[in-house]
Order: C-alpha cells, then structure tokens, then sequence
C-alpha cells in the first residue's frame, strides 16, 4: 500500500511503496529494518500492491524498505513494477540503490519524473558492513548519463575528502542529501570539521540537503545559517501533467 512518509525519511518524499516485501538481500548492519529480519521472509512482489492508487502529485521512494535493485531480485518483478507505474506519469519516483548498474538496464522502461539514487557512505572499503557492491562500484555506476541523479551520503562514515569530492562532482547529481547513523551501530564517523568541510565543498558542486540527524555530528561546529537549514522541508509543485520538487 501507499503510505505517508514518517521518521527519519527524506522530508522532500511524501510517500513510500514497497510493492517487493521481505528480508534485504544486502543486509546492512545499519539499516533501520534489521529489527525485522527474524521474522522477515525471502523477497517476494506482492501483487496486490500492483492494484494500488499512487494518485498524482506525489513524490514516492519506490522500495524504502528493500533494495528492489538488488541482483536477487526478479527481472521479471521490476518490469513488473516499472509498467504499474507508468500508468501514474503525474508523479515523481525515487528509486535508491546500493547496486546502481541495473538502472541502465531498464532506462526505456521508467516513467517520465524519475529520480535516480544511490548511497555512498563512504569512499572507503566498507565490505563488512554490507553484502552491497563496495562504493566504488556504485560511484562507477552513477557516472551513467541518467537525467537526474541524487546521491545519499547516509550514514556518513569517515571517507577521505578530496576522492569523495571528487566522486560527487563525477556523478553530477541533482542534489546530495547528508545523515547520520540514528541507531547506535557504532560505525567509523568522521569529525565534525571534516563533514563541515564536505558540505562546504559540495555546495561548491551540487545542492545539499542536511537531514536533522547530521546535528549529532556538526552540532559543536555547524553555522547558525546550516543550522536553521537543516531539516527544512522542499516545496512541491503538482501540475497537471508534471510534478516537481
């Protein structure tokens, strides 16, 4: 079902649909569904979901709760998906992946306002924290000429600054958005002034979007400015026949 976007979710989402259920392949030691893996089950499409009403206006991250685009999952479930969309062209879709070279696989098939997403927590080798392809295999893979391109740097983990720079200016997204670990995980975090200096830098390149719980880490450090604008949410235009954010 279609649900209204709540949490730690990106503020500029209004909702999330997650037409595949079940345990996520990549299994990252971060992630927020890692308290339901006991009672989790393999990946499965459920079809009722392909009945839903999207309506128009939204802007929906398609598969916030499973990497839809892992290599475990179905060609035959994500055409699936992709066709059902099709038929509500009056939103915008965000798919995020940690295995990005499957988006090039079904480029034709995307409906018109799509948002193409990955996640680089790092530039660094990250092999046992996740069974995701290492980030350097996502960045390869993001320099594909998609229209509109967003990079999650979440949960930010120490990185060494002038190749995460530059890896960003690669990719040419359309905006980076910044968090933290919210759950505790205990993970290799960078200090407050070298995350201040990655934002000063990106926003040399690209929009950033600060979420709130990058405060934790920038708190003793950040500007008034960055502090007020952190959190806020983006203004989204519906028209007719296209949505913007």
């Amino acid at each position: 079902m279609l649900n209204r976007q709540r949490g730690n979710m990106y503020h500029w989402v209004t909702h999330t649909w997650n037409p595949i259920k079940g345990r996520c392949p990549h299994e990252c030691a971060y992630c927020y569904m890692k308290r339901y893996w006991d009672r989790l089950k393999e990946p499965h499409l459920d079809e009722k979901s392909l009945k839903d009403n999207l309506g128009c206006g939204n802007v929906i991250f398609v598969g916030s709760s499973i990497d839809m685009w892992a290599d475990e999952i179905p060609d035959e479930w994500i055409v699936k998906i992709l066709d059902y969309l099709n038929t509500y062209p009056d939103n915008i879709y965000l798919f995020q992946s940690k295995n990005p070279h499957r988006f090039a696989l079904y480029f034709q098939d995307f409906p018109p306002n799509v948002i193409l997403g990955t996640t680089i927590e790092t530039n660094r080798n990250i092999e046992n924290i996740t069974k995701a392809p290492s980030p350097v295999n996502r960045y390869t893979h993001m320099l594909n000429d998609f229209p509109r391109k967003m990079v999650s740097i979440e949960p930010i983990m120490d990185f060494d600054l002038d190749e995460m720079v530059r890896w960003i200016e690669d990719i040419q997204p359309t905006f980076v958005s910044i968090g933290a670990d919210s759950k505790g995980n205990n993970l290799p975090e960078p200090s407050p002034h070298k995350i201040n200096l990655l934002i000063e830098e990106l926003n040399k390149i690209t929009e950033v979007k600060i979420k709130k719980n990058l405060r934790r880490l920038i708190k003793n450090e950040e500007s008034e400015e960055r502090r007020q604008n952190i959190g806020k949410a983006d203004k989204i235009v519906c028209q007719s026949s296209r949505t913007r954010i």
